[in-house]
């Protein structure tokens, strides 16, 4: 079974998509405390389920189209958005070492994506 390239955008869009949700866990988690009755009060949290399920369900309406040894590592993507994400919107720092790690997961993923 060859994987449908298709299939491969499908899922590096559900990493981005996903990679929001997990941008909203992080800024709404600032807003809950101890009760967990307050989790439906932070609709950062809310939108955070909701980015990170659609980029679930994206991955597996990909999932039948692809080998899963192909299709699986490009959700390591997730990683490298995240890191822009929270370089940009969260002004976390980024240091040389995190670099080299992202290079290595996009290194990582041209080469899985090139033995297709």
């Amino acid at each position: 079974m060859s994987t449908a390239l298709w299939a491969i955008g499908l899922v590096i869009v559900g990493t981005l998509v996903g990679s929001w949700g997990s941008l909203f866990f992080k800024i709404g988690s600032k807003h809950l405390h101890r009760d967990f009755k307050d989790i439906w009060k932070a609709y950062h949290l809310l939108l955070g389920f909701m980015f990170y399920g659609f980029g679930s369900l994206l991955f597996m309406i990909a999932l039948p189209y692809g080998e899963l040894s192909v299709l699986y590592p490009f959700v390591s993507l997730s990683y490298v958005w995240i890191s822009f994400m929270s370089l940009i919107i969260l002004k976390e720092e980024m240091t040389s070492i995190k670099w080299i790690g992202i290079a290595i997961i996009i290194l990582g993923i041209v080469f899985i994506g090139a033995g297709m």
